[in-house]
């Protein structure tokens, strides 16, 4: 087992200061061989009739458990109500250390009653890292990682199997969208759900993936609102308040793996084209484990000028960060205009294939060249 340092860390550092911290993923991402690494807690696997049995009464069942232990419920939205055992542990019993694993957000279905405001901290559990996947799985050929993608199965894969991916979305559909939202047009869903990876990185525009799918727009907008809350896509909101021609309601929406946008899209190989597309979705994944959410956006005016990602700090502090496979390819047209409306802030380039971070500064503007997120 890889032990993955930086996420252990992480939950430890979440307790501090909430006695349960809830870690979300989509299935086979890696949330059960985490948990596993902390191995003198408590692990309760919510999907066997055993643990749902012994949970009937929380009470008596926390009252079982030694104090300052750490209790772990993998899958626990499996449960009838899983959100009356975590608030009671949480209200009546804050000495224990609680770990919740789900594929889903709190927000899953009407099973959670309690939002548990104030009591728990979440943790997105994205695919694996490009850092830990250089570091802790040797994966370090980029195209590699962004063909077989970051759920730890197929990335440790000397080839490139099609059946996991297949047998993933009928998991994914059967136990997290049919079960839990209670979708029954499997084919309308798959359906928006391939016109969605195949456009990955994009606008979403309701009205054309209404016609392209033959679904309704208020099912699209359902159909979305579940492959959110499940993990499957990220909604990226639109920066602005500046500038009187800038995109201001639609949304950039990205599939949660670089590899299930391979497969979607038939690639066998990564195409110059589609190697940049594709590591914008790491960035992304890193960026969402550095910063909070209400703080990435994308950029883009109606004249087309864009900035993949723009991160709001405190103040009028905005930076920018433009995706790049080769640094020397960065053009500082669409910088420089974003700075003529927004001139605070700190403008970098990621790259892959940066190691040291260098700055360079062009046409009055300074750009900070990065490989890591912990530069910015």
């Amino acid at each position: 087992m890889i032990k993955r340092q930086y996420w252990i860390d992480k939950i430890l550092s979440a307790w501090k200061t909430r006695p349960i911290v809830w870690l979300s993923g989509v299935r086979r991402v890696g949330k059960t061989s985490i948990s596993k690494m902390f191995t003198d807690a408590v692990y309760l696997n919510c999907d066997l009739p055993s643990v749902v049995r012994r949970l009937d009464d929380p009470e008596s069942f926390l009252k079982s458990i030694s104090k300052g232990t750490i209790l772990i419920f993998d899958e626990i939205h499996r449960l009838e109500d899983p959100s009356r055992i975590l608030k009671i542990s949480a209200d009546e019993f804050s000495d224990l250390k609680v770990l919740a694993t789900g594929s889903s957000t709190l927000e899953a279905t009407q099973k959670f009653k309690d939002s548990l405001t104030g009591r728990k901290n979440v943790i997105y559990l994205p695919p694996v890292l490009w850092d830990e996947s250089k570091e802790l799985f040797g994966i370090t050929d980029l195209d590699f990682r962004l063909l077989h993608g970051g759920l730890p199965e197929p990335l440790l894969s000397l080839i490139n199997d099609e059946s996991f991916y297949s047998e993933w979305i009928d998991s994914f559909y059967a136990r997290d969208i049919q079960e839990l939202f209670n979708v029954r047009n499997r084919s309308g869903f798959i359906k928006l759900m391939h016109l969605l990876f195949r456009s990955s990185a994009s606008l979403i525009e309701i009205t054309g993936l209404s016609k392209l799918s033959g679904l309704t727009r208020p099912t699209v907008m359902s159909y979305l609102e579940a492959m959110r809350i499940s993990n499957m896509l990220y909604l990226l909101p639109p920066f602005h308040g500046g500038g009187r021609r800038e995109i201001t309601q639609r949304s950039k929406c990205y599939c949660f793996d670089t590899g299930l946008v391979s497969f979607i899209n038939g690639w066998n190989d990564i195409r110059d084209n589609d190697r940049g597309l594709l590591w914008e979705h790491l960035v992304l994944d890193l960026l969402r484990t550095r910063f909070m959410e209400h703080q990435i956006f994308y950029w883009r005016d109606k004249s087309g000028r864009e900035i993949d990602f723009v991160i709001k700090g405190l103040g009028n502090s905005i930076d920018i960060i433009e995706c790049k496979i080769n640094p020397d390819k960065l053009s500082s047209v669409h910088l420089k205009k974003f700075r003529e409306i927004y001139p605070t802030g700190n403008n970098y380039c990621f790259s892959p294939h940066i190691i040291d971070s260098y700055k360079v500064e062009k046409n009055g503007l300074l750009t900070i060249f990065i490989g890591s997120v912990n530069d910015i």
